[in-house]
This record gives C-alpha cells, structure tokens and sequence, in this order.
C-alpha cells in the first residue's frame, strides 16, 4: 500500500494542477458555520504562491457560490467564486440547453441559483441537499412530479452518501436521490463529483490534462474514484468524513493516503 511518506512519493512528480474537495478537506461544515481544518488555510496559501493551477471542486448544494466562499473567506481561506467548480451552475447549463423547466428539491439558500431558470410547468426534477427541506411531503411532491411524467427526468446535484459537520455525519444527497428512483424506475443524471463531466470542466477551466493534475478529496468513491476514471491522480486525506474502513475500499484504491491537505501540498510542493 502507497503512504503519502516522502520515499514513495512518484504520485506527486509532474504536477501543474490541483482540484481540492472543500468540505472535509479545508473544513468540517457545521451549524455554526464550521471549522478550518488544521494547516489547510496555510495550505492553500502555499499552493497559490508555488505558481501551481488550482480549482476547488465542490458537490456544496446548501448555499450558493457567492454565499459559500464568502464563509469560506471569513475563516481565511484564499479563495474567490471563479476559482470553484460546483453543481448548480452545471445543472442550470443542462437545464437551459435541453429547455427543462424543474421542480426543486434544494435547500432554500441555493434557490437563488437558479433565478434565470423558468420554473413553470416543471418537466423534471432537480435534487441537492436539501437537508430540513427533505420532509415527506417535499420529496412525495418531487415524487408526483416525476411518476406524472412519461419519461421522468431526475437530475441530482451529487451523490454523496453522507459527509461530516462539527456534530457528526449527516445524510446525504445521494440518499434521496436513490429513493427516488427506486420510487420512479428512473435512472439520475448526476451533475456534481464522480460525473466525470465535472472533472473534466474543471480540468478545462484550470487548462490542465488529467495526468498532470492531482485530486484530493475525502471521499473515497465520489472524489477519489471520480478522479481516477478521469485519468487524474487522487489522494485521500484522513480528515472529514474519511473512516478507516475506506483503506479497505473493494474498487477504488488512491495513489496515496494523506494525514490531512497540509502534509499532501508539503509532499507535492517538495517535487516542483
């Protein structure tokens, strides 16, 4: 097994861009806000001053872009709204190119994202993590929505099975979505991290090809995974929602483990 120790580290050679998972990688979220990781503010400091290209990759549905890194911001973090690939501006895309008027199932505060989109008439069903906002009624009346339709359209912002705050894990989008369509017989487009067409957008808006970026994320299927299908290497950092069972994983196996993103970019910033 590859550990991120200094002696064993080929993953980090030939490197131009990182994309960095937000959420258990820079911060454990929580209804306080949330807390820096330890040494990830520095982090991305140092990453910014190596001259290293850097995307943020976020599957965040709970809160616009603009309101999101603005917290972000207030912890310390280096990190401005162009610089973070996130779902919903994704799905608005889809939405107007394919003429899909949705239903959401979001959390209030992402709502406003989707401000340009007409809503009338719905003829799909777009899902984030809607957290309170995921009642019975409200996912029942997604539900009509889609069992209404000839062919239902379920567009889901991610597919994450749970991820950490301050107060422990908490689900998922991924879990409603699955309910859904078992509900429905349908089949989710997922827009967010592991799609592969996220990566690649984030690859595009860095300019940098798969195997000279690097992924570091916490989930082991959605980042980790994700990444690696796309070419990409990815590490796994011990923080935020990472279990010791993920070193165990059946499928998906990191080109190294990390003890947290300070000690990834030290590795990373030795081989430049």
């Amino acid at each position: 097994r590859q550990e991120g120790g200094r002696e064993m580290a080929a993953w980090a050679r030939a490197v131009r861009g990182l994309l960095l998972d937000v959420s258990g990688v820079l911060y454990d979220s929580g209804g306080d806000g949330g807390v820096p990781i330890a040494g990830s503010v520095e982090a991305v400091r140092r990453i910014k001053a190596s001259g290293l290209k850097l995307r943020f990759c976020t599957n965040e549905t709970q809160a616009t872009r603009e309101k999101f890194v603005k917290k972000l911001q207030g912890m310390g973090f280096d990190i401005s709204v162009a610089e973070v690939t996130a779902p919903a501006p994704a799905a608005c895309r889809i939405l107007k190119e394919r003429s899909l008027r949705p239903h959401l199932l979001v959390h209030n505060d992402l709502v406003p994202e989707f401000a340009e989109i007409d809503k009338a008439n719905p003829n799909c069903v777009v899902i984030g993590d809607a957290a309170e906002n995921f009642t019975y009624a409200n996912l029942n009346e997604a539900f009509r929505v889609l069992i209404g339709m000839e062919k239902p359209v379920l567009i889901s912002l991610g597919r994450g099975r749970y991820y950490k705050e301050t107060d422990g894990l908490k689900l998922d989008v991924g879990a409603y979505m699955k309910a859904l369509e078992y509900a429905c017989d349908v089949q989710a487009e997922v827009v967010g991290k592991p799609a592969k067409a996220f990566f690649e957008s984030a690859l595009a808006e860095m300019g940098v090809p798969p195997q000279e970026a690097i992924m570091i994320g916490d989930d082991i299927v959605n980042d980790v995974g994700g990444a690696q299908r796309c070419g990409m290497r990815a590490l796994q950092v011990r923080t935020g929602k990472y279990r010791p069972c993920d070193e165990n994983h059946p499928h998906v196996k990191p080109d190294a483990y990390v003890n947290n993103l300070a000690e990834a970019v030290d590795i990373i910033l030795q081989q430049l």
